[in-house]
């Protein structure tokens, strides 16, 4: 059995690292639909917060900090496992707003429009956008695009061998200059957006106060950022 010393030592990671737990939930939120509710990877978060701090060795020379990030993230993606947090619709979205994507570049040379997307896709612009933000989850790379079955769960591609494996590609120098050429292609605020969230890990909360708009618009224009760079990088996809 623990004794007081040790479970206050916990309780009290618990609390000053609680404020991490909602930071990486926030975070996660970007690349998740919205049919995904921020309690529950919370709750999730503070079950692996715990977990960490329970069998924390300092022993082994990590930071608890680091440990602990590592637990939380593994506790929020097993929440999200079993709740098959990836319907088709949210792919299919993807799917025929790159296809727009793709089309209209072709066309004009330029990236197109919100206007001139919502138009191509026969849709009210306020509809576009709607379809943007229920499609939020979107990732430049799945494990879904090296394969042709259907209906598999997302996250059991990350621990089975893969004929091609995305970090493979992640790691492939012509595809690293290809994806930096396709963001500097990016118009500027989908730039920026991208910028906030990949590389000041900024959440959509604070990037749209960055820009002066709300959190669904944030969401909306990374969304657009995402199908925009997978249209572009399809060859590799």
């Amino acid at each position: 059995m623990r004794d007081t010393a040790t479970n206050l030592d916990k309780d009290k990671a618990v609390a000053d690292y609680a404020p991490l737990v909602k930071r990486i939930a926030y975070h996660l939120m970007a690349r998740l639909p919205s049919s995904v509710q921020i309690d529950d990877l919370i709750q999730a978060g503070l079950i692996g917060l715990l977990d960490a701090a329970t069998h924390f060795d300092a022993s082994q020379g990590a930071q608890f900090e680091t440990y602990a990030v590592q637990r939380v993230r593994g506790a929020m993606l097993d929440e999200l496992r079993q709740a098959d947090w990836l319907p088709r619709n949210v792919r299919k979205s993807l799917r025929v707003i790159e296809a727009a994507v793709s089309k209209l570049e072709q066309k004009s040379g330029r990236p197109p429009t919100e206007r001139e997307l919502a138009e191509e896709l026969n849709m009210p612009l306020a509809q576009y956008q709607q379809m943007l933000q229920d499609a939020r989850g979107c990732q430049l790379l799945y494990y879904e695009d090296f394969q042709e079955a259907e209906g598999a769960d997302f996250f059991d591609h990350y621990g089975a061998e893969q004929r091609v494996n995305p970090l493979d590609i992640l790691s492939d120098g012509r595809f690293r200059n290809q994806l930096v050429k396709a963001i500097e292609g990016l118009p500027e605020r989908e730039q920026l957006v991208m910028a906030l969230y990949y590389e000041q890990d900024l959440n959509l909360k604070e990037i749209g106060e960055v820009l002066g708009v709300s959190e669904s618009r944030v969401c909306q224009l990374h969304g657009q950022a995402v199908s925009r760079l997978r249209s572009r990088l399809r060859d590799w996809t």
